[in-house]
């Protein structure tokens, strides 16, 4: 096992007992707040989905793709893909080439 690979193992262990140790500590909270069984539980989703959010968000600053919307806003940082056309090197976005009318393109960026 890998430097890497040890790190990465050692992290998720980590959210795991944080996870588990907020639904605990939910789990105690709500019983002591005298809540039933549905409200706490919906209380622990609530939590777990907003870390959860927390997570990736902190994730993709980190890979640097966190400057769109939540959920990506296109690819994040990347620049779109341009086709050119194989035929006659004409960079265009439709099916066939508006140059010469072949219908062979390669992407590039």
């Amino acid at each position: 096992m890998d430097g890497n690979t040890k790190k990465f193992i050692m992290s998720q262990m980590m959210w795991l007992g944080v996870y588990f140790a907020i639904s605990i500590a939910i789990s105690i909270g709500a019983q002591m707040a005298g809540l039933p069984w549905p409200a706490s539980f919906g209380i622990l989703i609530a939590v777990i989905i907003g870390l959860s959010m927390y997570r990736r968000r902190r994730y993709m600053r980190r890979i640097g793709m966190g400057q769109g919307s939540f959920f990506g806003g296109g690819f994040g940082g990347q620049k779109s893909v341009e086709y050119y056309c194989m035929n006659c090197g004409t960079k265009h976005d439709k099916a066939a080439c508006p140059n010469c009318g072949s219908k062979l393109k390669k992407a590039g960026f």
